[in-house]
């Protein structure tokens, strides 16, 4: 198992939380109980590896989607447009996973990268 995959998708997947204001320790225990579940799933499927980063930032929008936090939200889209989210595209969450906004149809910005993309 490489590690440096799951710290890696830490990082991206915390620099996004950031980015978006939130980094809470709620949202960060939400992370590392995504990494925990995915290390089981990778060394079950070690090919699966290079999915992993998208597949935790998945996990974690979907659990902070249960405590009704939306994240990340999208800043593209002008007034007038319902308030909605990005998601991970391609939906198995790599091998280079971008965030979409599927409301317009376009890339944002790769995982990781929200600070810089708005």
């Amino acid at each position: 198992m490489d590690h440096a995959l799951f710290l890696a998708a830490r990082a991206a997947v915390l620099a996004d939380l950031r980015a978006r204001h939130q980094d809470t320790a709620a949202a960060v225990s939400m992370l590392e109980d995504a990494l925990s579940q995915r290390q089981w799933w990778a060394e079950q499927w070690p090919e699966g590896a290079v999915y992993v980063a998208g597949l935790v930032a998945q996990d974690v929008q979907d659990a902070l989607l249960e405590g009704t936090a939306r994240w990340p939200t999208c800043h593209r889209c002008g007034e007038g447009v319902p308030v909605h989210t990005l998601h991970i595209h391609p939906d198995l969450g790599g091998p280079d996973p971008v965030w979409v906004c599927e409301q317009a149809g376009t890339t944002v910005c790769a995982l990781g990268r929200l600070d810089r993309c708005d």
